[in-house]
């Protein structure tokens, strides 16, 4: 078990380490910053409240991303998130190109937008993905595919053209 002093460490490593990348998966399902936000202190507070034991810092991390990721579908089925329309209009402060391919990837369908962006943002593979969404590596793949299909045909360019995200 942990002291005070172990429990601190703790809690301020992951916070420092994954709080943004939690941010972001939960931004990705809930498309506001605000709500985004409330689900990573969610997160943190499970993780304080329970304390549990990892393997190694991959299996924590997958811990966590798991966490946030049933948070946000929790929030998106509350009556309360459903009655409103949280999609950002506006992110000025991203530069255009940018602007245009967030828009595009918040577009999608979450089944191809988060896999999207475990991969393109946070760098997992296929497989580790596959553990995360509790999904088969070849359906991983598939929605990755589509996924960029369909950011091509949202943003324009060949067929052949890799999209920069």
């Amino acid at each position: 078990m942990y002291n005070s002093y172990e429990l601190n460490e703790s809690v301020r490593r992951v916070l420092d380490l994954y709080s943004q990348s939690l941010i972001k998966i939960a931004f990705a399902y809930l498309k506001n910053i605000a709500d985004a936000e409330e689900v990573a202190q969610e997160v943190f507070l499970a993780y304080l409240q329970k304390r549990p034991a990892f393997e190694n810092d991959e299996h924590e991390k997958a811990w966590l991303i798991r966490t946030a990721i049933n948070k946000s579908k929790n929030m998106l089925k509350t009556g309360w998130f459903r009655s409103r329309n949280p999609v950002p209009e506006n992110l000025s402060y991203l530069p255009e190109e940018e602007n245009e391919i967030l828009q595009a990837v918040l577009a999608l369908d979450k089944k191809y937008r988060i896999p999207i962006h475990l991969h393109y943002f946070e760098g997992y593979t296929i497989q580790e993905i596959a553990v995360i969404m509790q999904a088969k590596p070849a359906t991983v793949g598939t929605w990755l595919a589509r996924g960029r299909f369909l950011l091509k045909k949202k943003i324009g360019g060949s067929e052949n053209e890799e999209i920069c995200l």
